[in-house]
């Protein structure tokens, strides 16, 4: 695989942010629109409610399915100034242009975000008060990132990974991204202190 040179490097960091940046603002318009009340499906639409209601319920067993594999999300409550982080672990063995990297990021950022969202509030908002930090790891095959996921979730850390659907550049079902976090940057450097920034 080709080293990047530093205009890649930077073009990629600010991909990622960008992405994050945007992954972070629906996230935030998500939540609080759960606030204001459900919005209301057209009933004209007849079938396609019908599918639509059929993909939510699809996507609710897959999250259910992620929650009960989890530890207590609940348990990590962060001191007052403690800072907090969230790690993005990123194959570099698939060969994903900049683009594509920035993209995943941003998908695991929101799955992140959706299932603190539902089961610690309260770590997301400090994290968000403390700054919202976002690093962006490398890891060299899908063995360590399943590994790197196994122990962030022993620890009862938020790890979610992500699947490629496989519309542009990588396999189907090729897991390309694991988001870890928001947590106390303590916590999280038992699992990702030996990883090298991307």
């Amino acid at each position: 695989m080709p080293s990047l040179t530093t205009s890649e490097i930077i073009t990629a960091t600010a991909l990622v942010a960008t992405s994050l940046g945007i992954g972070y603002a629906i996230g935030v318009n998500s939540a609080s629109s759960r606030h204001t009340g459900p919005v209301q499906p057209p009933s004209s639409q007849g079938t396609t409610a019908s599918t639509s209601k059929a993909a939510v319920e699809d996507v609710d067993s897959e999250e259910e399915e992620e929650a009960a594999a989890d530890g207590d999300l609940s348990a990590v409550k962060p001191g007052f100034m403690e800072q907090c982080k969230l790690v993005l672990v990123v194959r570099t063995d698939l060969g994903m242009t900049t683009g594509k990297i920035a993209a995943q990021c941003g998908h695991a950022t929101l799955a992140c975000y959706k299932a603190l969202s539902k089961t610690n509030p309260q770590l997301l908002q400090h994290w968000e008060r403390t700054g919202q930090a976002k690093i962006a790891l490398k890891a060299s095959s899908e063995d360590e990132l399943l590994e790197l996921e196994a122990m962030a979730k022993s620890l009862n850390l938020c790890a979610r990974s992500i699947l490629d659907a496989g519309r542009t550049q990588i396999a189907a079902g090729s897991r390309t991204v694991l988001g870890i976090g928001p947590a106390p940057v303590e916590l999280i450097n038992r699992v990702t202190g030996k990883l090298k920034l991307l």
